[in-house]
């Protein structure tokens, strides 16, 4: 089922009207929030090559409690900060793309929707980058676990997809739109009805990393119950909120207290108990907060001028009235397809390229197109070529990922092929890929 949470302001209580205004969600699939996809360390998640090892533990068809194991891939590194646009892409793809698991839109349109930039702001600058840079990363990624619950069979099943793959215009100061296309499997389990929920996608963004993951955790388990048991201290501060285990259990004692402080604040948690069981031992139990229990506003569904679509037919020329004509009359995927050819012809040939306008461009191809007697250009279809990312999956990170997945599934791995795994849960690629090597 899909779990609605309402805005929470922390400090005052807000009108009915302005929730409904600021009612932004986003989306977080079930079996993800139980453990982290990252260390929670920037430096460590910043490093090249690495694979992070979580897990975490639920009840089986039987009752009994199991322990699924997990294992994210990351050859550019992956950092607690990405999981922000992971998440807000796919509320953005769920709330506005049209295309199945496609999202095009501006990376201007982009930050501005998941609230990174203001409205007036330049366009362009690190914020841009910055974007780009966690694409990259997110783009790279492989996630393995054992026992990952699919919501359509619900069944627990072994799984093994990436997140996303992006294609972005060459030139950095481009206005042409980014394509955002998600991994099948990933997002099928993510749109089935049972497999996500929705959440304040707001409160998230003003939380620290730490707390975005516990924040989302609670989501899923007060969503059903009023009250958290217990679970066992270290295993929620390394394996849910990404803390490293070197650190003592004391001072993880005090950054999991600082996290439920935060969420005690914006509501989501209410009594939060710390008990020690024994020597340097302790066990956490929470209550749901107010947050789950008031009244919900749903807020009014997107408009089409809020779209991605309508910005980039906005970019070549037409008003806001014309665009949501072309909006109705046309499918979306052949509007995405011919404003980027529109748009990348007025960047590359310049404004002789038309023989009217652009727009008179644009809606002749798409007129054409629609009637399935005009096809792109071949020169658009070399620059799109060109901005796809190539695969970085050569030999050694195929047999990395062979080595991997036998960890994970417990199938035959060649014989002295040791675990390279540390306390840390990180395992360096070059140290795996050496041992293959032997």
């Amino acid at each position: 089922m899909i779990v609605r949470f309402n805005q929470l302001e922390a400090t005052v209580a807000m009108s009915a009207a302005q929730q409904i205004h600021r009612n932004i969600t986003g989306i977080g699939q079930l079996t993800l929030v139980e453990h982290a996809l990252c260390p929670l360390d920037a430096a460590a998640g910043l490093t090249q090559n690495l694979v992070h090892s979580a897990g975490y533990r639920f009840s089986d068809a039987q009752g009994k409690r199991q322990t699924a194991h997990a294992r994210i891939l990351c050859p550019l590194g992956l950092t607690s900060a990405d999981e922000l646009y992971l998440w807000g892409l796919l509320a953005l793809t769920m709330t506005h793309a049209h295309e199945e698991g496609a999202l095009h839109a501006t990376p201007h349109w982009c930050l501005r929707q998941l609230g990174l930039i203001d409205p007036k702001s330049r366009r362009g600058g690190r914020q841009y980058r910055r974007f780009a840079e966690s694409l990259a990363r997110l783009s790279t990624v492989s996630y393995l676990c054992d026992h990952f619950y699919d919501p359509a069979r619900r069944e627990h099943r072994r799984v093994s997809f990436g997140f996303l793959s992006y294609s972005l215009p060459l030139d950095p100061d481009s206005n042409r739109a980014w394509r955002i296309t998600w991994d099948p499997v990933f997002y099928d389990v993510v749109k089935a009805a049972a497999g996500h929920f929705r959440f304040d996608l707001d409160c998230y963004r003003r939380l620290s990393p730490a707390s975005r993951r516990l924040f989302l955790f609670a989501g899923k388990i007060f969503s059903r119950r009023r009250k958290l048991h217990s679970v066992e201290l270290r295993e929620l501060a390394i394996n849910l909120l990404g803390y490293s285990p070197s650190l003592a259990t004391r001072n993880l004692k005090i950054k999991v207290l600082r996290c439920t402080e935060s969420l005690q604040r914006a509501g989501v948690l209410g009594e939060v108990e710390v008990v020690r069981t024994h020597p340097g031992r302790y066990r956490v139990s929470m209550e749901r907060g107010a947050y789950f229990v008031r009244d919900r506003q749903y807020g009014k569904p997107p408009q089409v001028s809020d779209g991605p679509l309508c910005e980039s037919l906005r970019t070549i020329g037409f008003d806001a009235a014309a665009a949501e004509r072309l909006l109705r009359r046309y499918p979306h995927r052949l509007l995405a397809e011919w404003a980027d050819i529109t748009q990348a012809a007025a960047e590359r040939f310049g404004r002789p390229f038309f023989k009217k306008s652009p727009m008179a461009y644009f809606v002749d191809s798409v007129a054409n197109a629609a009637k399935g007697i005009r096809t792109p250009p071949d020169w658009w279809r070399a620059l799109a070529q060109a901005e796809t990312p190539k695969d970085l999956n050569d030999r050694e990170c195929h047999d990395l990922f062979e080595r991997i997945r036998g960890e994970v599934f417990g199938e035959a791995v060649t014989a002295g092929q040791g675990s390279e795994a540390d306390q840390s849960g990180l395992t360096s690629l070059a140290g795996v890929i050496g041992n293959l090597k032997h």
